[in-house]
């Protein structure tokens, strides 16, 4: 291969990445939503991507690569359904689906907020609807998604397939459900982007740039969601916890890049502008007189905000929400947070003890926030052998190398002791 094609051959392929990065699920959600299949959307884009890496090197990459894709997996579609399809019927249907994505133009309307909520419909397992979204509108696999829920990636994978065969088979409509829909509706979408949203800012750093579209993406359709519905109480808290999370961004690295944990965070660091914005929100909020999860986490994070500015402990009123927010969702999760919250107020041995209720959770097994927080604790009450098994564990499970030497290092000071 000559120079010049294998720069072609480069820049097709970051052009493509980019383009799926920007556009996957916009691509997806405008196919599927004029096809009620969002498996056959799925296939179709694939084999466009594949068309572009093939085409791109050799005839260079369009001017608009979404448009380009939208338009071989059109075809795709078409010639699949022909093959399947010969009677005058389906070909008239046909037709008229080539023609309305032909009009679509160089400017593709986006319908992901139509396709989460179509994902979200009653006929979908409950427990699938915010992964067939988080898969469908925001392109992540199954390991991933079953990370986010703590499920093996092979059942992910098959809850995936089965709620792909119902939209098909039931025939679900692709659109913005009725408000007497949305409470049932309402939910799963921002579950699906609460999750999307944590992926991303698992990349503390900000240098994975999958991870950092995702994250903002996620934030982009908090906003899309919260202006099309003012009046939900619960999507204006997402997005406060969103941004709230998000504004502490540049200060959980520091200059040498090292993780830097939010009690040794510098609150200059900190983006103003979205925490003021955070704040607005959970005002607006709270006059709804409807208390949901994502408020209490947002006032969660809003209460961790004014501890740093202030200086003043406020534990007890964080252990109050914590209370309110196991009692709102039975998490785990969360009563695990409470415990480690529990442990700042009332000492390293109360919290130990309030773990306890969950240490027992077979999820946690490779869940390695609960082993970074347990082994702390113990190394706090002076149980060193069980915190360096429990640091043993949370270094083995973490993914993020600047994590991982943090706790390494949390782990190398027990010897000293």
């Amino acid at each position: 291969m000559n120079p010049a094609a294998g720069d072609g051959g480069l820049l097709a392929r970051e052009t493509a990445e980019a383009a799926a990065r920007r556009s996957y699920g916009k691509l997806v959600a405008y196919l599927a939503a004029r096809t009620r299949d969002v498996a056959a959307a799925e296939d179709a884009l694939s084999q466009a991507f594949a068309a572009a890496l093939s085409d791109w090197p050799r005839n260079g990459c369009p001017a608009n690569p979404e448009a380009w894709l939208l338009t071989v997996a059109r075809r795709r579609i078409i010639d699949d359904a022909r093959s399947h399809h010969r009677h005058e019927v389906a070909s008239e249907r046909l037709e008229n689906f080539a023609e309305t994505l032909r009009a679509a133009g160089a400017e593709i309307p986006d319908q992901r907020l139509a396709l989460l909520f179509a994902c979200a419909h009653p006929a979908i397992d409950a427990a699938v609807r915010a992964p067939l979204m988080l898969q469908v509108v925001l392109g992540l696999d199954a390991k991933r998604i079953g990370s986010a829920f703590l499920i093996s990636p092979a059942a992910m994978g098959k809850r995936l397939v089965r709620a792909k065969e119902k939209i098909r088979e039931a025939g679900i409509p692709f659109r913005i459900p009725e408000r007497a829909e949305l409470p049932v509706r309402l939910e799963a979408v921002l579950d699906a982007i609460y999750a999307a949203f944590a992926e991303g800012w698992s990349d503390g750093s900000g240098t994975d740039v999958v991870r950092r579209d995702l994250a903002e993406e996620a934030i982009y359709l908090g906003r899309v969601v919260a202006e099309l519905l003012p009046g939900q109480a619960e999507a204006l808290g997402l997005l406060a916890l969103m941004l709230h999370a998000e504004a502490r961004r540049a200060a959980r690295r520091n200059a040498a890049g090292e993780y830097v944990p939010l009690a040794e965070q510098d609150p200059a660091l900190w983006n103003s502008r979205m925490i003021d914005e955070a704040e607005a929100l959970l005002v607006r909020a709270s006059e709804l007189r409807s208390i949901g999860r994502y408020q209490i986490e947002a006032a969660i994070q809003s209460a961790h905000v004014s501890r740093r500015r202030t200086g003043q402990s406020n534990w007890a009123e964080v252990v109050a929400l914590y209370d309110a927010l196991l009692e709102l969702s039975g998490s785990p999760v969360v009563a695990m947070n409470r415990a480690v919250a529990v442990a700042e107020w009332h000492g390293a041995a109360a919290g130990l003890a309030a773990m306890e209720t969950v240490a027992h959770d077979p999820r946690f097994a490779e869940y390695q926030p609960y082993w970074a927080a347990r082994a702390e604790l113990l190394a706090r009450t002076g149980a060193m052998e069980e915190a360096r098994h429990a640091y043993d564990v949370a270094i083995g499970l973490e993914r993020d190398e600047a994590v991982r030497r943090f706790l390494q290092q949390r782990q190398a000071r027990l010897n000293s002791l």
